[in-house]
């Protein structure tokens, strides 16, 4: 994958662009993957859980607020930073999420429970092993059944990749998901649901 140097120099919401950019934009791929997949209409529960520095100092980076903005289809380098701010407070008032409104406007009318103190899990002392800025994403039909599951890792500048398991060997890949806003990779992030998936209640 060929980087630029405008790729360098991230634009999106602060204060981190591993901590806040970062997880927003894995959230908000993978509200768009539940769409591409014909699943964002089954979707009735979202479980969010961030593992390693995002887990330890997600609070104080402004994290959750990122995941949410996210699934909800915000982009960090459009973003309005004051409305921004009141779509959290509506989530957390209401405990009502719109999945993937910001990308789809008028058209979107999906909108689920929701509450960010129990499905944004901050993991403190868990880790996973590809790198410290982890994140993991399910989305869950209304039986409670996982729908899917996305593993992401938010590496630096904005920077978002997965770890992708292979199904030769068994073994798993590194796969770059967004260098730019510019340059996506929709098919390349994250791992099937798995039987293991934990429920969000």
């Amino acid at each position: 994958m060929a980087i630029s140097v405008f790729d360098l120099f991230s634009i999106g919401i602060g204060p981190s662009s591993s901590h806040t950019v970062g997880p927003m934009r894995a959230a908000r791929m993978f509200a768009r993957r539940l769409k591409s997949e014909g699943a964002l209409a089954q979707t009735t529960a979202v479980r969010a859980e961030l593992f390693g520095s995002l887990g330890a100092t997600g609070h104080g980076h402004g994290t959750p607020k990122a995941v949410l903005l996210g699934l909800e289809g915000h982009a960090p380098q459009s973003v309005d930073i004051v409305q921004a701010d009141l779509d959290v407070e509506r989530i957390r008032s209401t405990r009502r999420l719109r999945l993937l409104a910001a990308d789809l406007g008028d058209s979107c009318d999906h909108e689920i429970d929701f509450d960010p103190d129990t499905q944004v899990v901050l993991h403190r002392r868990r880790s996973l092993p590809y790198h410290a800025n982890g994140m993991t994403l399910c989305a869950y039909d209304a039986a409670g059944a996982p729908l899917l599951e996305k593993t992401y890792y938010s590496v630096g500048g904005g920077f978002v990749v997965a770890r992708t398991p292979s199904a030769r060997t068994g073994s798993s890949r590194t796969t770059p998901c967004c260098a730019t806003p510019s340059a996506p990779a929709p098919n390349c992030c994250g791992w099937p649901a798995r039987p293991a998936c934990r429920s969000p209640r």
